[in-house]
């Protein structure tokens, strides 16, 4: 599961502009790399819709079937708001709705083996 956290305006290659909702996914430990010690954080994506702002305002905490997913693509560069650092990244997180949550997957198997009993 995901939820809709907020939405941003965008414009495409051909200057039009379109709506898109940030979706986050569940909370999930990390092991970090320098530290050695776990912290937690959650995935977040955005989804181009066809959506006005004013439906983009209304979906804001609504829940959808699937998650959030690493995708690896070519390398870029990439700008941290909060410091300016650039870093390199190759990868990006995608909305995938047909991606289950380990929960979602025990209680769907949970609800099968209810019906057949």
């Amino acid at each position: 599961m995901v939820t809709v956290q907020s939405f941003k305006t965008a414009t495409n290659t051909a200057g039009e502009q379109f709506n898109l909702l940030i979706v986050q996914g569940g909370v999930e430990s990390i092991l970090s790399k320098e530290t050695g010690r776990f912290y937690l954080t959650a995935r977040k994506a955005s989804v181009s819709t066809t959506f006005d702002e004013a439906t983009c305002q209304t979906l804001i905490g609504t829940k959808l079937p699937g998650g959030v997913e690493k995708q690896q693509v070519d390398p870029y560069t990439f700008t941290v708001e909060e410091t300016g650092e650039e870093i390199e990244l190759s990868h990006r997180y995608v909305y995938n709705p047909q991606l289950q949550s380990m929960e979602e997957a025990v209680a769907e198997s949970a609800d099968d083996i209810a019906q057949v009993v």
